[in-house]
């Protein structure tokens, strides 16, 4: 959704959506209420295209905090898998490059960058992981501090027995099961 051209329905239905998704589960902002959410989505339709993509991505995005010294609420896709519209893809534009053959479609961090929102950390993935149990059975990049990506590495997690693991490998992989979660402040 481009909120440019967007008709006031189709900004209407992704409000919808994102307020039932709210409503099912206040375990994730107990002390949140939606209407003040919905009043600084619409002071910010940009952030709309974005949580747009986040949803026809397979994301399911939802409010997960706030930081009340930026009043900014912050939305994480907490779709149960890696969003499934974001799998098969290598970690950023310069392992897509490095690749000679069997290029995936594209990176996490270039779809990232289009969509206007940014890898989750290994450190709000953990806390993600406090929310609910995500990708068991998938993976997800994760943003990977510039020591481990100038040697060639980059990052994804999981949840598996039970457990919340980070891992390791070519930045240049990439494989059906895994994709990126992401997140966006309003």
């Amino acid at each position: 959704m481009n909120t440019k051209t967007s008709s006031p329905l189709e900004r209407k239905d992704l409000l919808a959506i994102l307020k039932a998704r709210f409503e099912k589960n206040m375990n994730r902002h107990p002390n949140l209420k939606w209407t003040e959410v919905q009043t600084k989505l619409e002071a910010h339709p940009e952030k709309l295209r974005s949580l747009a993509e986040m949803e026809n991505t397979g994301g399911e995005p939802d409010v997960v905090d706030i930081d009340t010294v930026a009043g900014k609420y912050v939305f994480y896709d907490c779709s149960a898998e890696s969003p499934k519209g974001r799998r098969s893809i290598c970690y950023d534009h310069k392992a897509l490059e490095a690749r000679k053959e069997n290029k995936p479609a594209d990176s996490a961090m270039n779809m990232a960058a289009a969509m206007g929102i940014e890898l989750l950390t290994v450190e709000q993935y953990a806390t993600l992981q406090l929310l609910g149990k995500f990708d068991l059975k998938t993976s997800s990049w994760v943003k990977t501090p510039d020591t481990i990506r100038n040697l060639g590495g980059a990052l994804f997690c999981d949840r598996r027995y039970d457990n919340v693991f980070t891992y390791h490998n070519g930045a240049e992989s990439y494989y059906a099961a895994r994709g990126f979660r992401g997140m966006l402040t309003v």
